[in-house]
Formats: structure tokens, C-alpha cells, sequence
């Protein structure tokens, strides 16, 4: 909105303060500051206001506003008096003020730091989460215009106000005066405030996904009159999924006297509809769209799923009627999937819907399915039915214009119908906080994730999305960090989700391989120790295995205690008559399917060649199965094992791992002792996954295996260090950087000198070897006396900075004559010194020579690098990366994750560099990153590890202007 000529010209309408949110019962609203437009708004509002509400507002009897109150509740300077309002529909639905005060309680202005605050939410809309969601946004906007306490009187019996102002999560003092609580509330977020906000945001995000997914009522907008098309394929697809709502066709074009279509309710409008539609299915050209979600918004109507297509993905005028058309939807409290959307499933028996263009409805399963392309949904789709997997749930987002992949993990976080959440994704709208709620959901079920759109540079059509700088290498680094067990491909996305879905996870990376083939056998050998497992050697059943024999071997392995998981590799076997048989694949599985069900609790793989009717079997659960027993047999009845290659390094002769307890997928997964899933899931305990590649059956365990083993770190979270504190002088550090960027003419900051970066990072514990200029030989000379000998020459000119590959650095002088005798051959080799710009540095221990990163991307925060130094590292893009703030997990973690570390543990002979050191110094890096993000790149390069102590060689520094952190803020949904 536009300010108005009454609003002086400093103090400008906030258009930033403008958000969408996402109310406590899954519905929509905005919050904008009140403007002198809102006075008939106002009014209308308060006269809907109960006269209790009024009471507890004002003290006192209050049936109108006056002249006078209207004008001072629509009249703000935007800094010492601000309203917000809450709306739907272009109507308030709730408000709130604030007035900055004194030390006396009277009207001020800067530098006092307190506000007086009251808000009024519309009797109607209380329960809503409407005031909280105010309390929220009004104090961060006092925070940004310099107030730092708000003092609220309530009157005793006003208990939802208290309630409001007890339950932000914010320190606050309480008093009792004159009749009345005083209470008085400081604004500075506090982790309880962060972790209510989150809350919040959380149930109100999954709540909307639910009202979307499992409506009472369908009306299918844009329904034809004849057989075919969009509109009438999803009506018959609601019909044959046995939708247990009621369902209705809407098409404008429809006669007056159509009473039913395919047997439901056929109308001409909403309007004509007598009850209240949940759920609005569109499916008509982009130009009727407006239309048909006016008249769902004024019939109250709670989400969208639009199916039309010719928006974002149509370019520069698409993507402006796609914002239109959010902004229009959002305005009647809806939310809305697509557009250009497959559409939606629910596969629960209380719901039975399936409101997307999907011929067939999947079966009921554990895995939900999220995706932003409907061809790909369409592939998965039909990959999952053909493997005998069932879904809970599915949702083709289409343009992805509001609900997203990050409102679908909210859903998967509480669905108890849900044990994985697979998730293709060609673009993050807002990588922090997907980060955040994939951890989350991580830590008490499966993540999935396959990312399109990896290498274009280019945000995909439809996709209007913040713009990351970050390498995808990087991106993939941080999903592992958070948990999510990141993909390439669908297929293996299918194939990760069936084991996660289907089986426990294993309590460690060792594999038992039995089979009837011994060459599958040892495929299955190399492919797990390629993917960084420890198979114990094949047990070759031979041939002419029965179905019985593979049932012994397998209960067997499952009692083995040296063993955390099994992969049954199956041939067709050969019958009495010579002939191989493929047609009893249900004999087989049916023999698996019980040694399962009496063994200890270990995932199973089948990889299977040609046996007929195998993997449906196998994906039927046996209802009459008893639960497998927690027992290990003990190791004197272990079989014998058949002879291994010689070659595989993960043999027997590796160290034993300790046989710890095997981790569940979480609360109401199939390995849950309470949950009986329904005999239709084609998901669950019991359900043995089956691949037709040993290669594809050995990936989905290995993923299986590192995601377990992040749950049972991510069960102890890592810690920071209590020694950083006596260390660091962050006040310091501050004022530097203030009076850095006091001094800066480019708003975008500035890069530190040499000196100024040393001092900085001084003030964090990291010391930086100091350097000396040496412009000319007797400057060199001049510096290397005052360092002492023996020095390092090196030049730091741009293009040649870190490159002794081109002889730009001189090691190990050892006296006056080499130091002279070094310049000169280095200015005659590259250039005159004042191209050069060399210095002079004292020599360092020797070790391993690092390099230590640490940056701030717009889209995705502050990240963590390390790596080694040198051409190899950085051709390869051996580089490790977290997000800030490390823990000391994340740093022991960090620096052993790259593919090099061995380098640092004693590789080939040599000592074991001091690695305690080097995570100390990724831990100091991280602190001061996270404490001033003005400090927006650094880079330690090199940072010599020796096996005692490091040396910080090298280290620049750039300031900037923090950017804005959208996962801070108040909770507000993306405005693209």
C-alpha cells in the first residue's frame, strides 16, 4: 500500500512489514500496518467486537469509537506509534498498537526504549492464533525502531491476554497494581522465544497441509460436460478412489437444469452450493481462474489445488499473474497447490481421496511423496506401484507458488500415517529453514531427497526462488549434515525409500551376503565394499537351493551377531528335471518372509534375477507372521562361511564394530511394537524390498546405514566448548568491526588488510603469523633480521597468491646470501617487486598444509569449509563444508570427512598432524562468524598443521553489511 500525504515523507509506509501467515488452524491471514485508509475498516471491526472484548480492552464500558479514537488508531508515524492489523478478505480481524513511553509512562520518543502495547482480535477469530501471531510481528518491528521492552496492563480476568503475553517465550516481569497485571515484557529473542515461534510455526504449517489433504468436503471447478478432460478426470478419479467426503462438479457452463454429473451434486457455482466446500479443485484456463477463486475465497472455502497451467512457467507476464494469483488466494485466508499442479492423494481409510490426475489410486502405505514436477510424480507414481510400494500420502506442488517442500516436511514431522518422507525438489525457497525442519523430521524418520536442477546456474521455469551462490557440491554436504539422505536419481530415491519404509534400520555397516549364486554373490561383495560397507564373506548355497535352505540360511545371518544387515541374492533354481524354474517366486518369499519373522530385528534385501511373481511377494506383509524376537544366536552356532575374495579390504580380518541396538524409523513406524498398519499398506513390517540389480540393493543399504548412524549421533547433540569463552574478547571484536565499516564509502563493504585481519582475528584466539614487506632486497633483508631465520620469501600479488606451483614462494632461507639470492631469482622469473608485492615471513613447523573457509550465502547462511591446500584438492573438490555454528561433532567431523584425511592420521608412515588443534581453530572461526555477521568471508590459507600445534599463515577478511535473516524474523510465509 502506499503511504498518503498525511504520513510524513521520513517515516514512510513499512511496506516490508507486510507478511502472509499461517494461523494456528492451518488458514491464512496478512499482517500490514494500519494506515489513514483503515478508518471504515476499523470501525466495522470494533462493531463486531464482543462487549466483553471492548471491557477488557479499555477498562471500562466501550460500545464505539469516537472521531478522536479513530484518528489516533489510523494515524502513525511509523516509529514512536505503530499498528498492525490482521486481515482476511481485505476486512481487519484483529489489531494491535503500540506507543512508545518514558520512564513515567508518558508519550516519547528515541532514545527512550520502552512501548506501551494492546491488541484486539475479533471474538470470532480468537483460538486462532491471531494474537500471538501479533505479538510476534509487533516486536520486531519495535526492535528495529530501537525499542526494547513493551509494559502491558490486563485486567485479571483477561485470561487468554495473559495467556498470550506468558506463553511468547520472551522474558518478562509480572506485577499487580491498581486492580489490574502489570506486565512488562523484553523483546531481545530468546531461545525460548525462537523454540515457540518454531513451535508454532510447525503446527500451524502441518495443519494447513492437513486441512488440504484430508478435506470433508471436493468441489472439482472446471468439471466438463462430457467425458475427458482435466476437470472430469479428476472427478472420476475422487469417485473411483472411494472418497469418503462429499464431492461436487462446478462448471459455469453447466444448464439450470443438470441436477448430477457422474452421480454427485452438479452446480453452476459455489454459491448454490448449501455447505461450506473444504477443498477446491481448479481446473480451467488461466484467464478463468480469478474468477472461479473469488468465488471460492467469499464462500469460504480453505485451499486450492490449481490444476491450470500458464503461469510462472510461461515467462515474464506468467509469473505475474502466478503472484496475483497468491495474493488473491492468501487474501481469503487459502492456501494453494500449483499452479500447474498433478494434484493431490491421501490415501488414509478415513479419507480415501485422490484429487490429482493419476488414473490409479496407490495403496495404502508408510512413504509420503512430495514433488514440484508432475512428470516426475508421474514416474514415481508409477515406479512405486510396479515395486508393490504403497503411499500415505502425495503431493505434485507443480509452480510450487506457496505450499512447498518445507510446509510438506511440517506435515511429514507429525503424520503418524508417514515413516518416510521422499521429496523431489528442482529449487529451495528458503534453504536455512529447509535445513532446519529436515533435521527436525530426520531425527524421528527418514528424509529423502533428490534436487533437479543441480547444474543449469538457473532457477527452474516457475520457480521463483532467493539466488544461491553456493556449489551444489556444498548443498549436498549440508542436506547430509541435517540428515537427509540425498539422492541422484528417482530410482534410487524408490529404492532408499522401500528398505527405510519397509525394515528396521541397521546397527552398523557390517552385511551378510547368501544366496544360490555364487557370482551374484560376489557382485553384491564388491558393490558393498565400493559403497564403504564391511560384507562379511558370501554364503553360496549353491544352485540347487531349496526355498527351505534359504530359510535356514537367513535366520541363521539374522541370529549372526557379527552382522547388521542381510542381502539374499536369488537365481532361478534348477528342478529335478535340469530345468530352471521361475514361477515360484511366492515359495520363495514366503520361506523369507518367515525366517524374517522369527529372526532378530536386521534389514533384509532381496536382489533377485528372473524369478516370477518374487517382488510382489515379497511386498505382501503376512498377516499371521509373529513378531521377530530381539535374541542374537550365539556365535558358536554361526554357520561356516564360504571362501571370500582375496582382494576385498573390508574382509573378515577387519576390526569388529560393537553390535549396538538397531534404530527405528520412529514413533508409528513400521518397526513400532503399537502399530498395526492396515493389511492393504503394501509398506511395512514383514515387507521384504526387492532389487533387480545388486548394485541398486547395496546403495539403498549403505544409505540406510549412514543415515542410521547420523540418528544415533544426532541422539547426543555436540556441544561448544566452554574454554572459547575465556578466550574470546567478542566486544572487541565488535568495535573493530564497527569502526571498519564506519570507514567504508562502498556500502557493500570492504576487504581487511593484512594487519586488520590479524588484529580481528586475534580477538577470537587465531593467531596469524605475521608478515613483513620486503618491496626491495635490503627490505627483505631488513625483515628477516627482525623475524629471525630461517624466513619464506613469497610474493602476495593476486594471480600469484598460493601458487608455488608457479614459483611464487621461496622456503627454508636460512641466511642473508640465500635471501638475496632468492629475491633475485624471483623478481627475474615472475616481475618487478612492485608487481610481485613480496613479503617476508618466519618458517612455520612443518606438517600438512590447510585451508580453512568459513562464508555467508545470501540463500543458505554461514558455512564452514575445510580442505587441503594445493592443486589436487581443489581439482578434485575435496572439500568438506557445515553450517555455522559448528559444535566439536561437526568440527571432528569436518575435517575427516574429506576424501584426503588419511594425510592427516598418518598415511603412509608418516606422524599424525595435531587434529585436536585444527578443530579447535574450525570451532574459533565458526564462533566469530556467528557472533558478527558483518564478517561475511574469511579464508586461512595456508594453515600448516604440524603434529604439534598449527601456524596461520595466511588470512583475509571481508566486512559487509550483514544480510537480512529471513529465519529470524517473525513467521511469515515467502512472498515471491
Amino acid at each position: 500500500m502506499e503511504p498518503t500525504p498525511e504520513q510524513s515523507p521520513h517515516h514512510a509506509y513499512p511496506d516490508h512489514w507486510e507478511a502472509d501467515v499461517v494461523l494456528r488452524d492451518g488458514g491464512t491471514a496478512r499482517i500490514r500496518p494500519i494506515t489513514t485508509d483503515d478508518a471504515e475498516r476499523l470501525v466495522s471491526f470494533y462493531e463486531q467486537v464482543s462487549d466483553e472484548s471492548k471491557y477488557y480492552r479499555f477498562f471500562a464500558p466501550y460500545p464505539r469509537l469516537s472521531d478522536r479514537d479513530v484518528h489516533r488508531f489510523t494515524h502513525h508515524d511509523y516509529v514512536d506509534r505503530v499498528g498492525l492489523a490482521v486481515t482476511i478478505g481485505g476486512e481487519f480481524i484483529g489489531t494491535v498498537r503500540y506507543d512508545r513511553i518514558n520512564d513515567q509512562g508518558r508519550p516519547a520518543s528515541a532514545p527512550a526504549d520502552e512501548a506501551e502495547v494492546a491488541f484486539l482480535v475479533q471474538d470470532a477469530h480468537q483460538g486462532r492464533g491471531v494474537a500471538s501471531a501479533l505479538l510476534e510481528h509487533i516486536a520486531a518491528v519495535a526492535r528495529e525502531r530501537g525499542i526494547r521492552r513493551f509494559a502491558a496492563e490486563v485486567l485479571p480476568a483477561n485470561n487468554k491476554m495473559i495467556k498470550v503475553f506468558r506463553d511468547g517465550g520472551y522474558t518478562q516481569r509480572r506485577s499487580f497494581e491498581d486492580g489490574s497485571v502489570h506486565l512488562t515484557l523484553d523483546l531481545e529473542p530468546t531461545e525460548k522465544s525462537l523454540a515457540v515461534q518454531r513451535g508454532r510455526e510447525q503446527r500451524a504449517e502441518a495443519r494447513s497441509v492437513q486441512r488440504l489433504l484430508a478435506p470433508g468436503s471436493v468441489a472439482v471447478i472446471g468439471t466438463g460436460r462430457t467425458p475427458g478432460g482435466v476437470g472430469r478426470t479428476v472427478l472420476r478419479n475422487l469417485l473411483a478412489s472411494g472418497y469418503t467426503g462429499r464431492t461436487y462438479a462446478v462448471n459455469r457452463a453447466f444448464d439450470e437444469g443438470l441436477a448430477t454429473l457422474d452421480g454427485v451434486p452438479a452446480h453452476r457455482s459455489l454459491g448454490e452450493i448449501d455447505e461450506q466446500v473444504d477443498l477446491a479443485v481448479i481446473a480451467v484456463p488461466a484467464h478463468r481462474v480469478p474468477e472461479a477463486v473469488a468465488d471460492c475465497g467469499e464462500h469460504g472455502v480453505q485451499g486450492l489445488v490449481v490444476l491450470s497451467a500458464g503461469y510462472s512457467e510461461r515467462g515474464a507476464e506468467g509469473r505475474e499473474l502466478q503472484r496475483e494469483l497468491v495474493r488473491q488466494a492468501r487474501s481469503y485466508g487459502m492456501r494453494i497447490i500449483g499452479p500447474n499442479a498433478f494434484g493431490i492423494i491421501n490415501t488414509a481409510e478415513s479419507v480415501r481421496l485422490n484429487a490429482s490426475l493419476a488414473p490409479e489410486s496407490p495403496a495404502r502405505g508408510r512413504i509420503g511423496l512430495f514433488t514440484q514436477s508432475g512428470a516426475i510424480g508421474i514416474a514415481l507414481l508409477s515406479g512405486l506401484h510396479r515395486r508393490g510400494a504403497g503411499l500415505s500420502s502425495f503431493i505434485s506442488a507443480g509452480n510450487r507458488a506457496d505450499v512447498s517442500g518445507n510446509d510438506f516436511l511440517q506435515y511429514s514431522f507429525e503424520d503418524p500415517d508417514t515413516d518416510v518422507a521422499l521429496l523431489y525438489l528442482e529449487s529451495l525457497g528458503n534453504p536455512r529453514k529447509f535445513n532446519r525442519l529436515a533435521r527436525r523430521t530426520a531425527a524421528v524418520k527418514p528424509v529423502v531427497v533428490v534436487k533437479g536442477a543441480r547444474h543449469s546456474g538457473s532457477t527452474p521455469p516457475g520457480h521463483a526462488v532467493p539466488v544461491s551462490r553456493i556449489p551444489d557440491a556444498t548443498v549436498s554436504a549440508l542436506m547430509r549434515q541435517a540428515g537427509v539422505i540425498r539422492v541422484d536419481t528417482v530410482t534410487e530415491m524408490v529404492d532408499a525409500g522401500l528398505l527405510l519404509a519397509g525394515q528396521p534400520l541397521p546397527a552398523g555397516p557390517r552385511v551378510a551376503i547368501l544366496g544360490n549364486s555364487e557370482s551374484l554373490g560376489l557382485l553384491t561383495y564388491d558393490a558393498c565394499l565400493a559403497e564403504g560397507l564391511r560384507p562379511r564373506p558370501p554364503i553360496d548355497l549353491t544352485t540347487a537351493a531349496s526355498p527351505q535352505d534359504f530359510r535356514d540360511a537367513l535366520a541363521e545371518a539374522l541370529a549372526d551377531g557379527t552382522c547388521d544387515a542381510v542381502i539374499v541374492t536369488a537365481i532361478p533354481w534348477v528342478g529335478e528335471n535340469g530345468e530352471a524354474e521361475t514361477g515360484d517366486g511366492q515359495v520363495l518369499a514366503a520361506a523369507l518372509h518367515k525366517a524374517v519373522a522369527g529372526g532378530a530385528a536386521k534389514p533384509v534385501a532381496v536382489v533377485h534375477v528372473e524369478i516370477g511373481g518374487l517382488a510382489e511377494a515379497l511386498a505382501a506383509a503376512s498377516s499371521t507372521a509373529a513378531p521377530r524376537p530381539r535374541t542374537v544366536t550365539p556365535a558358536a552356532d554361526r554357520p561356516r562361511a564360504a571362501t571370500a575374495p582375496s582382494t576385498g579390504p573390508a574382509g573378515s580380518t577387519a576390526p569388529e564394530a560393537p553390535t549396538t541396538p538397531p534404530v527405528r524409523p520412529g514413533p508409528g513406524s513400521p518397526a513400532d511394537p503399537k502399530v498395526t498398519p492396515a493389511p492393504e499398506a503394501a509398506t511395512g513390517p514383514g515387507r521384504i524390498p526387492a532389487y533387480p540389480a545388486a548394485e541398486r540393493a547395496v546403495r539403498a543399504l549403505a544409505e540406510a546405514v549412514k543415515y542410521a548412524q547420523w540418528r544415533r549421533q544426532a541422539a547426543v547433540p555436540g556441544k561448544i566448548p566452554e574454554f572459547l569463552d575465556d578466550t574470546i574478547d567478542e566486544p572487541g571484536a565488535a568495535a573493530l568491526i564497527e569502526a571498519q565499516l564506519a570507514t567504508a564509502p562502498d556500502p557493500r563493504g570492504r576487504p581487511l588488510t593484512h594487519d586488520e585481519a590479524r588484529e580481528l582475528l586475534g580477538r577470537y584466539g587465531i593467531a596469524v603469523r605475521p608478515t613483513l614487506p620486503a618491496p626491495d632486497p635490503e627490505a627483505a633483508v631488513a625483515a628477516a633480521t627482525r623475524l629471525g631465520y630461517p624466513v619464506a620469501l613469497k610474493t602476495t600479488a593476486p594471480h600469484l597468491r598460493h601458487r608455488a606451483d608457479l614459483g611464487g614462494v621461496r622456503l627454508d632461507i636460512a641466511d642473508e646470501e640465500a635471501l638475496r639470492r632468492a629475491y633475485g631469482e624471483l623478481t627475474d622469473l615472475l616481475g618487478k617487486p612492485a608487481e610481485l608485492l613480496p613479503v617476508v615471513q618466519a618458517m612455520a613447523p612443518r606438517g600438512v598444509d590447510t585451508v580453512v573457509r568459513a562464508s555467508i550465502d545470501a540463500a543458505a547462511g554461514a558455512v564452514l569449509s575445510f580442505g587441503l591446500a594445493g592443486a589436487p584438492s581443489e581439482l578434485l573438490g575435496d572439500t568438506a563444508h557445515r553450517l555455522v555454528p559448528a559444535t566439536d561433532r561437526d568440527a571432528a567431523e569436518l575435517i575427516r570427512s574429506i576424501r584426503a584425511a588419511p594425510v592427516l592420521f598418518g598415511w603412509r608412515g608418516s606422524a599424525p598432524v595435531d587434529t585436536a588443534a585444527l578443530e579447535e581453530l574450525l570451532l574459533r572461526l565458526s564462533r566469530l562468524v556467528d557472533d558478527h555477521p558483518e564478517v561475511v568471508s574469511v579464508a586461512l590459507e595456508p594453515v600448516v598443521v604440524a603434529p604439534h600445534g598449527l601456524t596461520v599463515l595466511g588470512a583475509s577478511v571481508r566486512l559487509a553489511p550483514p544480510p537480512a535473516r529471513s529465519d529470524l524474523g517473525p513467521r511469515r510465509l515467502p512472498n515471491y
